[in-house]
């Protein structure tokens, strides 16, 4: 034994730990380039689910990540998805205690959200069963500028079928834009042209973004959305949803902050999703707030921990048995 070994032999446990998070701050703060080809190692994950869903673990070793999927075959119609909200006094709830009071087969977390407010405040719209909680945020400041926005959300439709959309809300009613409103850094869109949206038929719906995937194609707008100049378009844990034309939903998460997971960037994210030919998809609230339960078990590690962050919203799947 070193002198060096020994040193770290006579370090207590909670200055290893401040040791070990000055490494990952240090890491963390190092420039990361980005990959355009990402390989993953796919293999299916054992778990007591219905038939119809599919979970996958996933692995690269030299970049390094460590990915979950869920797969769900929603052609199937016992299957079906809700967005959720927290009925917590503070309106906060891991996603396990979602995944318990909801009953639900698979929980990943949702949208951006203040736990600085009391009680929180979602950041954009929520809407749940029916009844519209938050209204989109039609404006955000940046860097001294007021830019109106369309972000993305991920939606329920009444019908039950998934959607995505560039999307705001006027009065109660939510619209929806082909294309994203334009926004460039110092250039900022000064109005919400309501009149070339159109009217988004959904029950459940929640924003995030930035949208990822658009008709089968990596389609990121870090800039229109207003992401630009913040820690969501860097290196992150992540979640991420979206779905594919034969009607499988698809929820990802993404460790990072983690010496065998470093997160990726939002690119790299929407490369990933695309391995499961998704013809949409959104990236969702990250960094410790990511999370994925299924069969009563946190699959993935938040951050590097097992201890669950406390979110406002969630995305539920569900499944009804005949003889219910």
């Amino acid at each position: 034994m070193d002198q060096n070994d020994l040193k770290l032999k006579n370090l207590s446990k909670s200055a290893l730990l401040r040791l070990y998070a000055i490494i990952l701050f240090a890491l963390s703060c190092g420039k990361v380039d980005k990959v355009d080809k990402i390989s993953m190692n796919w293999s299916k994950f054992d778990l007591d689910l219905p038939k119809g869903i599919e979970v996958y673990s996933g692995l690269n070793s030299e970049i390094p990540l460590k990915a979950w999927v869920a797969k769900i075959d929603l052609s199937d119609k016992r299957f079906f998805v809700k967005v959720l909200s927290s009925n917590d006094k503070d309106r906060l709830s891991t996603p396990s205690q979602f995944y318990e009071e909801a009953n639900a087969k698979i929980i990943i977390n949702g949208g951006y959200f203040n736990s600085e407010k009391n009680p929180t405040e979602h950041i954009g719209l929520l809407k749940t069963n029916g009844r519209l909680e938050e209204p989109a945020s039609h404006s955000i400041f940046r860097e001294s500028e007021r830019y109106y926005i369309s972000r993305g959300a991920f939606g329920v439709a009444y019908d039950g079928k998934v959607d995505i959309a560039w999307c705001s809300t006027r009065n109660d009613s939510i619209f929806e834009w082909d294309r994203p409103i334009t926004n460039r850094p110092g250039y900022p869109n000064e109005s919400l042209p309501f009149f070339t949206a159109d009217y988004w038929p959904v029950q459940d719906a929640l924003h995030a973004g930035p949208i990822l995937i658009s008709d089968s194609k990596i389609d990121l707008n870090i800039e229109d959305e207003v992401f630009f100049n913040t820690p969501i378009a860097g290196v992150q844990p992540r979640s991420a949803i979206g779905y594919t034309k034969d009607q499988h939903l698809i929820l990802m998460v993404v460790d990072g902050r983690q010496a065998e997971s470093r997160g990726v960037y939002l690119e790299e994210l929407a490369i990933m999703m695309s391995e499961f030919n998704c013809f949409e998809a959104i990236n969702l609230d990250g960094g410790g707030s990511s999370a994925l339960v299924a069969d009563s078990r946190l699959l993935n590690r938040p951050s590097g921990r097992t201890i669950q962050r406390e979110v406002m919203s969630a995305i539920g799947v569900f499944y009804k048995k005949d003889d219910d």
